[in-house]
């Protein structure tokens, strides 16, 4: 999977945001729409789309999609 499809699956688990809002250098924490709940969807999306585990602190320690992107890749 490249980067442009992990894009268009985080921006899925979001229900209010635009979809042409997320880029690969967004700061997905800037988004109005960011809650606790938005993060366990996409550890669960991560989980389920590349069969990789992911935490809290993983997506806490990162700030643009693309950062999170490469983490995933890199487990």
């Amino acid at each position: 999977m490249d980067l442009n499809e992990f894009v268009k699956l985080f921006a899925e688990q979001f229900d209010d945001t635009p979809a042409e809002s997320f880029k690969a250098d967004t700061n997905y924490k800037s988004l109005d729409e960011w809650s606790s709940l938005v993060a366990l969807s996409v550890i669960s999306m991560v989980d389920e789309e590349f069969e990789k585990r992911i935490t809290g602190a993983d997506i806490r320690n990162c700030t643009t999609i693309e950062e999170l992107y490469n983490l995933v890749q890199s487990k």
